[in-house]
């Protein structure tokens, strides 16, 4: 077998990339990276850098990873800004770095994609061993994988890699083959006051004369994307942040990947005056982003919390990811679920002080998470 590192998914075949386990997600398909790559989301402009790997097997390509070369922190919702600023004062460089992530998306999924037929164990140490022999080769300062899922977090502490334990908030189905019949049957599992909590916020929209529609990303016009770009792009000129997404992007991404793409549009007066960008793969729906032109009451919790919490029991996904951050969301049925992300860090002294730091903020995240769920909405059951 073989590696290469590659700096656009132009040098790989579409279907070679999608042939490869993980890839499902939309936020892993050939579709969505390249999409990235081809609208200047990602490039040196923006400080990531593709620097993909890929392992073949002969002519065969049995494995990949999605790697960047960062020159910055932006874009990947595990902070390590403290940790490049403990760099720069001890007069060394934090960046570049590598990271293996999907860009300004904190989605779990798999990072080690890998053809069906293949050994999976073998392929994934082969996959890792290749990451940390490119990372000493380009002298970065360290290499982190971002959100992987359980099995791949597995291998890389397997191979020496720091653990980091986050929390985000997602909403589950009911297990096994339940489902909730619809939104009046999942609040029947709410207590009292958190069932009219929620009542009384759905109302409040209606009675603003807002409605909304669900659409998938071919069913928008042109102009209602212009529209949902606009409210995108509202949201971090308001945080004093920078839209990296463009127009261009949403239009090729609705074309590409029509039914994983789902706009929640709110219209006011016949004007689109809200929307937020959702996408889906077979069982889970991932909130995005949101924006709005103008201030409506309770219309952020009902674009992106109940509207996609109806998509998702209409259409039977198990799981909704709204994103990142929020206690807020678990009076709405959004539990809080451990995030993980692992870290190969070069310098031996800061490697030693950043797995002291790691174990201490594990055992903290831990009674967090544990604390967090004494405020369930849900009733306790006996």
């Amino acid at each position: 077998m073989h590696s290469i590192i590659i700096g656009s998914l132009k040098e790989v075949s579409r279907d070679a990339w999608n042939s490869l386990q993980g890839t499902q997600s939309p936020f892993l398909c050939y579709e969505f990276l390249r999409a990235l790559e081809d609208h200047h989301c990602v490039g040196p402009a923006r400080g990531w850098l593709p620097q993909h790997i890929l392992l073949y097997d002969k002519q065969t390509l049995v494995g990949a990873v999605p790697q960047y070369l960062k020159t910055n922190s932006y874009g990947e919702l595990v902070f390590d800004w403290a940790w490049a600023e403990a760099y720069e004062r001890s007069g060394l460089d934090y960046y570049p770095k590598l990271v293996v992530a999907i860009p300004y998306t904190p989605a779990t999924g798999p990072r080690l994609l890998i053809a069906p037929q293949a050994g999976r164990e073998k392929i994934a140490r082969q996959l890792i061993q290749c990451a940390l022999d490119h990372a000493r080769q380009q002298n970065v300062s360290s290499l982190h994988w971002l959100f992987p899922h359980a099995e791949d977090m597995q291998h890389l502490t397997e191979q020496g890699l720091l653990p980091r334990l986050g929390c985000q908030f997602h909403w589950h189905n009911l297990p096994g083959e339940q489902h909730y019949r619809d939104f009046e049957d999942y609040l029947g599992y709410f207590t009292a006051k958190k069932r009219k909590q929620i009542r009384r916020e759905r109302r409040a929209v209606r009675e603003t004369g807002v409605t909304v529609k669900r659409l998938h990303g071919e069913e928008l016009n042109d102009a209602q994307w212009r529209a949902v770009h606009r409210h995108y792009s509202s949201t971090f000129a308001r945080l004093g942040g920078f839209a990296t997404l463009s127009l261009d992007f949403f239009l090729e991404v609705s074309r590409t990947l029509p039914q994983q793409l789902i706009v929640m549009l709110a219209e006011h007066n016949r004007q689109c005056v809200a929307s937020a960008i959702c996408f889906r793969d077979h069982d889970t729906l991932y909130g995005r982003h949101w924006g709005c032109d103008a201030h409506f009451d309770k219309l952020h919790f009902e674009l992106c919390y109940y509207q996609g919490l109806e998509y998702c029991i209409e259409h039977r996904l198990q799981r909704f990811d709204p994103g990142a951050q929020g206690e807020h969301k678990i009076s709405r049925g959004f539990l809080p679920t451990p995030t993980w992300s692992a870290h190969w860090i070069a310098e031996p002294r800061f490697r030693a002080a950043i797995a002291d730091f790691l174990q201490r903020e594990i055992q903290g995240m831990e009674r967090y998470i544990a604390s967090l769920k004494a405020h369930s909405p849900f009733k306790r059951v006996d």
